[in-house]
């Protein structure tokens, strides 16, 4: 059995590995940016009021 890609073949695989690891990084980042929101959003939701309003006040010092 002899096996022959050729050029194009080799191309074809190259371009399909590097195409799949960018997919998978942007759905990787996006994933992750995602899961960042909700994890900064359940800890301001536990935060006692007096955290919550000195944490707003030092927010409306900065703008």
């Amino acid at each position: 059995m002899n096996l022959d890609i050729g050029v194009v073949g080799i191309i074809v695989i190259v371009a399909s590995g590097i195409v799949s690891f960018a997919l998978g990084r942007y759905l990787s980042n996006k994933r992750r940016e995602k899961k960042d929101a909700q994890k900064r959003t359940a800890e301001l939701a536990n935060q006692s009021r007096q955290v919550r309003r000195a944490r707003e006040r030092k927010e409306r010092g900065r703008r």
